[in-house]
């Protein structure tokens, strides 16, 4: 075992046998360190987010999050209950007809009392600008907006590890900024998948990329 909350040895995982996505991944995340990982589009960012969480499963390789081995099906469930995972597209984390409803979600799910939750959701919409969002009917929301309340759903459940992908896709300067805030001001470990250098450099104290299957460390211009 490791004192990293994150540690991936050799991953291998391929959706064709012809072409593997990770070929030897490797990789260590340090307790609050916020690592930006960049490589090109299918280069098997969004793969490796969805193998840290069971979501999918390697080939060979292994994984060991918060300090275990983790394998099967159940060695995962603690890990869904202390991660927060960012989708690609908020579409996919957005299921419930409001906001606040969305956001609610998984803080009841954790046992969080309904008063809790209500102080939990104001908070955390407060903190991403969209105070006074609870009643909107979320698929009526922008593709902007959606971002920031997918991102709200992953923060209100307050989890030790924070993989975001691609966290401010469809946001404009000023909610970018805010969001590089919140995240910079939280003691979480997290990785950060972006193609949005300038938000990189803000906010990662360090960047890896994604090339061949493997983890390098990079460096950005």
């Amino acid at each position: 075992m490791t004192n990293a909350i994150l540690a991936l040895d050799d991953v291998v995982f391929a959706y064709r046998p012809d072409r593997p996505v990770l070929a030897g991944c490797s990789f260590r995340l340090s307790p609050g360190e916020r690592v930006g990982l960049i490589g090109p589009t299918g280069s098997g960012k969004t793969t490796l987010l969805a193998l840290i969480v069971g979501l999918l499963r390697p080939a060979a390789g292994r994984i060991e999050v918060f300090g275990k081995v983790r394998r099967s099906e159940g060695d995962f469930h603690e890990v869904r209950a202390r991660a927060g995972l960012l989708f690609q597209d908020a579409d996919d984390q957005l299921f419930c007809p409001t906001v606040a409803e969305d956001v609610a979600f998984g803080p009841l799910n954790l046992g969080k009392s309904r008063q809790e939750v209500r102080l939990v959701v104001a908070d955390t919409l407060r903190s991403l600008g969209l105070a006074g969002y609870e009643d909107r009917i979320t698929y009526q929301l922008s593709g902007g907006e959606k971002r920031l309340v997918a991102l709200a759903t992953v923060l209100a459940m307050q989890p030790e590890l924070l993989l975001l992908d691609e966290p401010t896709a469809s946001l404009d300067e000023e909610a970018t900024d805010r969001v590089a805030e919140i995240l910079l001001n939280l003691p979480q470990a997290m990785i950060l998948v972006s193609h949005d250098q300038q938000f990189l450099k803000r906010t990662a104290t360090r960047v890896v990329r994604l090339r061949a299957g493997r983890l390098e460390d990079a460096r950005l211009p």
